[in-house]
């Protein structure tokens, strides 16, 4: 894992974007897609939505994703490889980088046939605990008709990158407006932060 880890890290570093193929195992990226759409069948999504829990507004106009997040305490095997999987990341990025992060937190996301996120930064104003996020994508067999691509605004250099499965994308939180562009089929990810 650890030369995926660099070419993350790398990426980040040369465009303020980390992206990296392979970051999930197809079998890891299959376990975790038969979790989440076993979690819609029960109907144990819930409607994402926008500031933190106190403060939180729910506007499919705004968002339109559904969430449900992973905690170690759920005893879930596969669940608990990704997040050990995003500790081993940040272990190596805290030793290579110094970045200090401390915790993490992560959800399942599904965009269903015609939603989307409209740009946002991921930063609370009110908390500044998130300091990177990060999305993998558990797609399988992405086209480029499918839509769902993660748009994030750059100066002079914005950048769309398509959910294909097991790619994982890394950025900082309080810089990076982005958005997910309107989906034409459900849209799976596991979406989350590394915090301080």
């Amino acid at each position: 894992m650890q030369s995926i880890f660099e070419t993350l890290i790398a990426s980040f570093l040369e465009n303020n974007v980390g992206v990296a193929n392979g970051f999930l195992s197809t079998e890891l990226v299959e376990k975790l897609t038969q979790n989440l759409l076993q979690l819609e069948m029960n109907d144990q999504l819930k409607s994402a939505g926008t500031s933190n829990s106190k403060l939180a507004s729910y506007d499919t106009t705004v968002r339109g994703d559904s969430i449900y997040w992973l905690d170690k305490s759920h005893n879930d095997i596969y669940e608990n490889k990704f997040l050990e999987l995003v500790e081993d990341f940040i272990r190596y990025l805290n030793s290579s980088c110094f970045t200090g992060i401390t915790d993490c937190e992560f959800h399942y996301a599904l965009y269903k046939k015609g939603s989307y996120y409209i740009k946002h930064l991921d930063q609370f104003r009110n908390n500044s605990g998130r300091q990177y996020s990060m999305i993998s994508y558990l797609d399988n067999n992405w086209k480029a008709e499918d839509g769902g691509e993660l748009l994030i605004h750059q100066v002079n250099n914005n950048q769309t990158i398509s959910p294909t499965q097991g790619k994982t994308v890394f950025f900082k939180s309080n810089e990076m407006y982005h958005e997910v562009l309107k989906t034409n089929i459900s849209r799976m990810s596991i979406t989350g932060w590394l915090k301080c």
